[in-house]
């Protein structure tokens, strides 16, 4: 591990990331679709500044008048709250079958919705059969088709009714309709064959007993195969997968088409409607898009995880865009509402003790176990500490039970993956969740490090590249904080056989004194480290510059915990550096993460 004198590097990497990012974006030529959802705060190839192109580009307005330097969004359209409705598919893993469903998201609920068939009108509401007289047409026999079978372990249900047909005369029947009985005759374990042939033997008049299967699978109600038209109109062969329709016609005795019969005034009237069937409280959920025992992430599907326990199952949507909408719009509220608890949990705590952020990660672990590849972990920045817990702490006295806990002067955040595409353009897609994951050929394109004392480290993933954001930015809030707070650590240390004291104040640098006399040996600032350089174990070479010779002197200190010390000098002087940017300063101010994140 090496210790590189951190302010000059800042400087370094600031002015090299700047040469980078002046080359072609500018604001008015990002894509439409971004341009209403980011502002040119929202990411770094873009800062503008006085005196650079893009700045002055953006200072002049269609009539050429100049605009304030920062122009800033309403807090309130920085990441909306969402409130969408759409279709999408179930996937239940126990059963291995695929259901429709309906998605209704508001600010606190996930509901999903599963089709019903209610009575609306006369009957029994609370009855979950219908009993259908259907009498059988010469042409079109009972007008409907038929799909599965007990050999396939699934119900025969209606997957077609034919327009103006006896079926759909009925007002009674619908597609999704599971058949229990086929004129008293109990048809609930019987083979597709067995009920295809019941139905053309039934005679002119069959009775039909159905019940609406809700989670009927979805290839049950799709059009996989139809008999369509044929020279020869005795039979076709059936199959669980098709549907069954022109040889159910049977045999009728009728050398003419009746009329079909309406329903009467007094009869039930029956709808196929949208009802609530789970709702899921997104305050503290989480949502995962991996794979049960795997490290790899479903194609464009996700779950969601309720605090009490409760999932959606696996949602699936169309497309990637479709699937990536609404995890944003889900992971959206979920914030929101973290960011109502954080609130409320703050009225109880000391300022040095306030949270700045948490919430649900995956932690990927290094196992050799590969049913065990990942786990889900609460992280939050309170007070002086990084908590890692195994839920969210809903009372004071759960914090205490936290898995671990970290002095935030003592940890390093380090992102990764994110930052391998050089173009600003693809950085700022991956920061909207524009971009999928596979584009950049990687399932974990938003992951960060923890690394802690002893030389270890916690590896983490977000779902989308806005909540590592979050996650960097609140990190080094925090991180700020603390430094401001403490105001220096001191370490015990030896040198030469000597115990000593190895002190890092925030206002006079680093201070080495004797254990016992407090004798200070020497003194230097932040401004004169000049390199570092250690064997990984305890011992480091701290090389400063004397301010008045210029000559390099070479301090060498060993230490029980020796990573600590060093992610305590990255602390203090990455805050030194913040201290003198004023846009950093005054974004501490700033309550809510998300305004923090448009300052930047």
């Amino acid at each position: 591990m090496t210790l590189m004198p951190l302010m000059m590097k800042c400087h370094q990497h600031h002015l090299k990331f700047m040469r980078k990012t002046k080359r072609k974006q500018t604001w008015q030529s990002l894509h439409p679709q971004c341009r209403g959802r980011l502002s040119p705060h929202h990411f770094p190839a873009l800062i503008l500044q006085k005196g650079t192109e893009p700045a002055a580009e953006w200072a002049m307005n269609v009539a050429g008048k100049p605009q304030p330097d920062v122009i800033e969004r309403p807090a309130s359209l920085l990441v909306p709250t969402w409130t969408k409705s759409g279709l999408a598919l179930v996937y239940d893993e126990d059963s291995s079958n695929t259901y429709d469903i309906r998605l209704k998201l508001s600010k606190e609920l996930l509901t999903i919705q599963k089709q019903d068939v209610v009575c609306v009108h006369g009957g029994d509401p609370h009855l979950n059969h219908r009993t259908v007289v259907l009498r059988r047409q010469l042409t079109g026999g009972l007008g409907l088709s038929i799909k599965g079978g007990a050999e396939h372990k699934v119900p025969v249900v209606i997957s077609k009714i034919f327009k103006d047909q006896v079926a759909d005369q009925t007002g009674m029947l619908f597609i999704g309709d599971a058949m229990l009985q086929v004129n008293g005759i109990n048809v609930e374990k019987c083979t597709h064959e067995e009920v295809v042939h019941l139905l053309r033997t039934a005679g002119d008049e069959v009775t039909l007993t159905v019940r609406y299967l809700r989670e009927a699978p979805a290839f049950l109600k799709l059009p996989l195969g139809s008999p369509g038209p044929s020279s020869d109109n005795s039979s076709r062969a059936s199959s669980p997968l098709f549907d069954s329709g022109l040889h159910l016609n049977g045999n009728s005795s009728n050398t003419a088409p009746s009329s079909p019969s309406s329903p009467s005034a007094n009869e039930p009237k029956y709808e196929k409607r949208w009802v609530d069937a789970v709702s899921l409280p997104l305050a503290m959920a989480r949502v995962s898009r991996h794979k049960a025992g795997s490290h790899k992430l479903r194609s464009n599907s996700f779950e969601v995880f309720a605090l009490d326990g409760s999932c959606t199952n696996v949602l699936q949507f169309c497309t990637a865009a479709e699937s990536t909408d609404w995890l944003q719009a889900i992971l959206t509220n979920i914030n929101d509402l973290t960011q109502e608890n954080i609130k409320l949990t703050n009225q109880g705590l000391s300022p040095d003790d306030q949270v700045i952020h948490m919430g649900w990660v995956c932690e990927h672990l290094q196992s050799s176990d590969a049913n065990q590849t990942h786990r889900y972990k609460f992280l939050a920045l309170k007070g002086s500490c990084l908590y890692i817990l195994r839920s969210p702490p809903v009372s004071m006295s759960e914090w205490a039970q936290a898995e671990a806990t970290f002095n935030l002067c003592e940890v390093l955040f380090k992102v990764h993956k994110l930052w391998i595409a050089e173009d600003c353009w693809i950085q700022a897609k991956l920061y909207l969740g524009l971009q999928q994951a596979c584009e950049l050929q990687d399932s974990e394109a938003f992951c960060f490090s923890v690394l802690v004392g002893h030389g270890q480290s916690h590896s983490f993933s977000v779902e989308l590249g806005c909540d590592l954001a979050l996650w960097e930015k609140a990190f080094q809030r925090a991180v700020f904080a603390e430094v401001h707070r403490a105001g220096s650590k001191t370490y015990m240390c030896s040198s030469h056989g000597k115990i000593l004291c190895f002190t890092i104040d925030f206002d006079s640098g680093f201070c080495c004194s004797e254990s016992i006399s407090k004798k200070t040996l020497w003194r230097y600032k932040f401004s004169q480290l000049k390199g570092s350089s250690d064997d990984g174990k305890t011992r480091v070479k701290l090389l400063f510059q004397n301010s008045e010779n210029k000559q390099i002197e070479m301090k060498e200190l060993e230490f029980a915990n020796l990573t600590a010390v060093l992610h305590c000098i990255h602390s203090f002087i990455a805050a030194k550096v913040a201290s003198v940017d004023p846009v950093f300063v005054n974004s501490q101010s700033i309550s809510t993460t998300r305004k923090y994140m448009g300052n930047n």
